[in-house]
C-alpha cells in the first residue's frame, strides 16, 4: 500500500507539517530539497491558494517599460513586470513598447464584461424546452434576486439560451468587480437553479456546467459574446517611428497582417495574431492569476490598414481577458508586489489592469512581427538572430 502524504486536521499550513511534507518527500524520491523549500511566504497566506503545500517554484521576473497607456482607467507610464523563462521575450516587449511611447502611447477601451456559469436544463420534449425559454424572461427578476443573495460584489446581467433537442442550454452573465469571479458565479448559480428547480414544475432535471462557457476553452461563443471583459486596444503608428525603431513599413506590417489572417482561416486558429499567450502568461504568473485562464484570453482578432497619411492604424480586441486584482493568488506577496509596481492590487482596480494587458499584447504583437521578416540584403533575420543572442542558455 503506497505512503500517504502527510497532512494535518487541525493545521496544514504550519511550519511542523510543511517540514514534514518535505521530509517524506526527500525519503520517498531520494532528492536533496534545497530550492523549493526555501520560501518568504507566510504559509498561512497560502491556505486557499494551494493544497499539501511543501515549498515554491521560483520563476525569474523581468521588467518592460514604460508603457504608454490612454486607456480610460489606466492613464500614464508603466512598468510591467513578466514572470518567464524564455530568453528575448521581455528584450522584445521592451522593443514594442518604444514604439508605442514613440507613436504617443496605446489607446484601451473596456468594451464588456461578462464571466459565466453555463447551466443546461433538461425536459421532456423540445416544446416544454421552448416555453421555458420564455419563463425564464419572464421571471429574470426573481432569477437575479436568488443568484445575487449569494455574493455582495456579483450582478446578474443576463441569461442567454441556447435550446437545442430537449434540452436548452444557457449562459447566465454576471459582472463580477475586481474578482476573475469563476466561483463566485458558480455559487450564484447553483443557488439561482435550485430555485428555478422548485419553481418550473417540467424541469426533468438540470446541470450546473452544461459546458456553453466553455471555460479555460477557446470557443467560436466568447470570440462573439465575450467572457471576463472584452478590451480594445489601438494605435496608429506613424510611418518614421516604423521605420526608425522596427526598421518596417506600414505596407509591409498591413501584408504580414493579411498574410496571418489567412494562415489563421486555414488553420482554423483562434485568432490571426502572433503570440498573445506570450505576453499574458508572463503577466498572468507575475501577477497570481489563474494560468488556465490563458485559455481563453489568447483569442484576440488583429484588424489594421494604411492611413491615408501614410501611417498604420492597428488594433487588437481581446474578448474573453479574465484577470483579477483582489482574490485569488493576487494577494500573494510576490504577486501582490508585482500588482502594486503597476498600481493594481485591490478593489477598483480590475479595470486598469486589463487595459495594461491588452497594451502589453500590442507591444509584443509589433515588435515580434516586425522581427520575423528576412532582410534581403544581408540574408539575416532579427528573430532567429534574437534568440541566437539572449534566448540560448547553454
Amino acid at each position: 500500500m503506497s505512503a500517504k502524504i502527510p497532512r494535518s486536521n487541525e493545521n496544514d499550513y504550519s511550519p511542523e507539517i510543511i517540514a514534514e511534507r518535505q521530509a517524506f518527500l526527500e525519503e520517498k524520491s531520494g532528492t536533496q530539497l534545497s530550492h523549493t523549500k526555501h520560501f518568504s511566504y507566510d504559509p498561512e497566506s497560502m491556505e486557499g491558494n494551494c493544497e499539501h503545500l511543501f515549498g515554491v517554484a521560483q520563476l525569474p521576473i523581468g521588467v518592460a517599460g514604460p508603457l504608454v497607456v490612454n486607456g480610460e482607467h489606466a492613464q500614464g507610464e508603466f512598468y510591467v513586470p513578466m514572470a518567464t523563462i524564455e530568453g528575448t521575450l521581455i528584450a522584445s516587449y521592451n522593443r514594442g513598447m518604444r514604439v508605442i511611447r514613440e507613436s504617443g502611447g496605446v489607446t484601451t477601451t473596456v468594451v464588456s464584461e461578462a464571466m459565466q456559469r453555463a447551466p443546461v436544463f433538461m425536459f421532456k420534449n423540445a416544446r416544454d424546452g421552448r416555453d421555458f425559454c420564455q419563463w425564464l424572461k419572464d421571471n429574470f427578476d426573481e432569477i437575479k434576486a436568488q443568484a445575487e443573495s449569494t455574493t455582495s460584489v456579483g450582478k446578474l446581467l443576463e441569461i442567454e439560451q441556447y435550446p437545442v433537442h430537449n434540452m436548452v442550454y444557457t449562459r447566465f452573465d454576471y459582472s463580477t468587480g475586481d474578482a476573475a469571479g469563476q466561483n463566485m458565479t458558480g455559487g450564484a448559480t447553483f443557488v439561482a437553479c435550485e430555485w428555478i428547480r422548485a419553481n418550473y414544475p417540467k424541469l426533468r432535471t438540470y446541470g450546473l456546467s452544461g459546458g456553453m462557457d466553455s471555460e479555460k476553452k477557446t470557443s467560436f461563443v466568447n470570440s462573439l459574446k465575450g467572457r471576463g471583459r472584452k478590451v480594445t486596444a489601438e494605435i496608429t503608428l506613424p510611418k518614421e517611428v516604423l521605420a526608425s525603431v522596427l526598421r518596417t513599413t506600414p505596407e509591409l506590417l498591413r501584408n504580414s497582417h493579411s498574410i496571418a489572417s489567412l494562415a489563421a482561416f486555414l488553420t482554423g486558429a483562434s485568432n490571426n495574431a502572433a503570440h498573445p499567450a506570450n505576453g499574458l502568461a508572463a503577466l498572468y504568473m507575475a501577477t497570481g492569476q489563474d494560468m488556465a485562464n490563458i485559455g481563453e484570453a489568447n483569442q484576440c482578432s488583429v484588424y489594421s490598414y494604411v492611413t491615408t497619411k501614410g501611417d498604420l492604424y492597428y488594433s487588437i480586441t481581446l474578448p474573453a481577458l479574465i484577470m483579477a486584482t483582489y482574490g485569488g493568488g493576487t494577494g500573494l506577496s510576490t504577486q501582490r508586489e508585482c500588482l502594486e509596481l503597476m498600481g493594481c492590487y485591490g478593489k477598483d482596480k480590475a479595470y486598469k489592469l486589463i487595459e495594461i494587458a491588452a497594451g502589453l499584447v500590442v507591444a509584443g504583437e509589433l515588435s515580434l512581427v516586425s522581427a520575423a521578416r528576412t532582410d534581403k540584403a544581408s540574408s539575416t533575420n532579427e528573430w532567429v538572430d534574437a534568440h541566437e543572442k539572449l534566448g540560448r542558455n547553454r
